[in-house]
């Protein structure tokens, strides 16, 4: 049966550590290691493109390793829930995951910057992180809690609202319910007279289904994959640029990775490099066909402005980005760190 980008996996299981055994006939040992991540599930070939990813990655190491290592994809946190996979990634309860990074702000607080408001403009300027001073701080700070980066992978997020009138300006979220994805976006949202709500993306349906939020921000992957089409009459989309845009890694436990032999591990480092860029590409495609797909449904569709943005960085800089900076002396090191990269 062909599985389409809406198709949704269901049930939970407990999540396992790596397994190893050895084939029959065969003195080969073989590693299988699993990989959690929140998305609709699919196919190698179709579907929403991290969980594709995730099938691709695995597919290359598996070869590349010549089947001492294999590979078994959970989507939709079938395997995990969502808010908990960082936390099992650090106890090595879970092998890997396809994880948005500030997700685990509140476990490991400068992770907040993976989805600090109009940080980072462009998929060029989220690229630079891995190799800039930034990246290499943030690998230090969660291999030190026991998490490994595998791909670096950015994405543009725009906005569905259940109004006609897109949220454009800052003055736009004002009295509305909304859902920004962290908790720096979320004080952005206060900031300009916004009332927001928290939930991972899989829940923002059902939360502009019931009332609870009158508008969401994410990705524009997840804009399509979780079908906030059905319910939005009006999108900002991120193809001319965005205040969102998220850093959601490829990440595997370092507990798991140091039982590896270097061949693996290298494998698995060389493949979720090259990864990245295909991420990239599939990202941007979906900038684009976001706008498509709202269209289609009869919603209101408006780009981004340089002057929109240019307003919601001042509300971020006196907001979320303060508040970042006066966490600690790590946070505003990291954030001045951050700011050096254009």
């Amino acid at each position: 049966m062909k599985i389409s980008r809406r198709h949704v996996l269901s049930g939970l299981i407990a999540a396992p550590a790596v397994l190893t055994f050895s084939r029959p006939g065969s003195a080969q040992s073989v590693t299988t290691i699993k990989i959690s991540h929140q998305f609709p599930g699919g196919s190698i070939d179709t579907g929403d493109f991290r969980d594709r990813l995730c099938r691709i990655f695995a597919r290359d190491v598996e070869k590349r390793t010549n089947g001492s290592l294999k590979f078994e994809v959970y989507a939709n946190s079938s395997l995990m829930k969502t808010n908990a996979q960082f936390s099992a990634l650090r106890k090595g309860a879970l092998d890997m995951s396809l994880y948005p990074l500030a997700y685990a702000g509140g476990e490991l607080h400068p992770l907040n910057l993976g989805l600090m408001p109009c940080l980072v403009t462009s998929y060029e300027q989220g690229a630079k992180w891995k190799t800039a001073d930034v990246g290499k701080a943030l690998s230090t700070i969660i291999e030190d809690k026991g998490v490994k980066f595998v791909s670096w992978i950015w994405q543009a997020g725009g906005v569905a609202s259940r109004g006609e009138k897109p949220v454009l300006h800052p003055d736009d979220v004002k009295g509305n319910k909304i859902r920004g994805g962290s908790r720096e976006m979320d004080l952005m949202f206060t900031s300009a007279g916004g009332q927001v709500s928290t939930m991972p993306s899989n829940e923002i349906y059902i939360g502009m289904q019931t009332g609870a939020l009158d508008a969401a921000v994410t990705s524009s992957t997840s804009l399509i994959s979780f079908r906030l089409e059905e319910l939005a009459k009006s999108l900002t989309a991120p193809r001319q640029g965005s205040f969102w845009f998220m850093l959601e890694p490829l990440l595997i436990s370092k507990a798991i990775y140091d039982t590896l032999t270097p061949d693996q591990q290298k494998a698995i480092m060389e493949v979720g490099a090259e990864m990245e860029a295909w991420g990239t590409a599939e990202a941007k495609k979906d900038d684009e066909q976001v706008a498509k797909v709202y269209a289609a449904k009869g919603a209101k569709v408006v780009d981004f402005t340089p002057e929109a943005l240019a307003e919601w960085r001042k509300v971020s800089e006196a907001s979320a980005w303060t508040d970042f900076a006066a966490k600690s002396t790590e946070s505003a090191d990291l954030l001045k760190l951050a700011r050096a990269v254009t």
